[in-house]
């Protein structure tokens, strides 16, 4: 099996390509730091798997998603990610992905999960799964589902603190252009401050009150 590994940190990266190496054989792991490269990896190394982290430096795994998916769409994406919150794995899905795992499930279910979408099946842990199946179409909810990907992006960034000038530096955008993008939430959102958009997140669970 021929599988790509998206992730920032170099040592989470390594750490999971060792054991997916060991667990799952014949196997090729190849590793890529940021969503740009990964995409520019699709071309050469072909991967059948992409198991992708959703918060990177650059571009988000959900944005890289959406580029390679429309590029490669016969690529398999699995998100692996420590984000739990429904409005994040609903995003990172409707890109075309295959699955959605958390960084705290088992290497027995990393490997269930990386097994199933290989074979292009869709593959949820069952938590997340339960979630997103009784959740509610609630309005707030609906707003959120109708941000494209990069206003979710920056929507999550804006509502866990970071200023316009950090958002534009991880991005690798300008300043004014995330600024436009500000704008254009709180038009959609019908919404006056960043603070109320913090409201909102803290409200649908995007954001938890005291945690990092």
């Amino acid at each position: 099996m021929n599988i790509l590994i998206v992730d920032d940190h170099a040592v989470v990266r390594q750490g999971y390509a060792s054991l997916l190496s060991t667990m799952l054989s014949p196997c090729v792991v190849r590793e890529a730091g940021n969503g740009d490269q990964a995409f520019s990896m699709c071309q050469d190394a072909a991967p059948e798997v992409i198991i992708m982290d959703v918060n990177m430096s650059g571009i988000s795994g959900i944005e890289a998603s959406r580029r390679i998916l429309q590029r490669f769409p016969e690529v398999n994406v699995l998100f692996f990610s420590m984000y739990d919150e429904v409005p994040v794995v609903t995003q990172a899905l409707n890109t075309g992905a295959r699955g959605y795992i958390t960084k705290s499930c088992t290497p027995e279910i990393l490997i269930e999960a990386v097994k199933k979408v290989a074979t292009g099946q869709l593959y949820v842990e069952h938590e997340l799964a339960m979630r997103l199946a009784v959740s509610r179409p609630e309005q707030k909810d609906k707003r959120l589902r109708d941000m494209t990907h990069r206003e979710f992006e920056i929507f999550v960034m804006l509502a866990r603190g970071l200023s316009v000038k950090e958002i534009s530096e991880e991005l690798c955008i300008s300043n004014k252009t995330v600024s436009n993008y500000t704008a254009i939430l709180k038009s959609k959102l019908n919404m006056t401050s960043t603070a109320e958009l913090v409201h909102l997140a803290i409200e649908t669970g995007l954001v938890k009150v005291g945690v990092e």
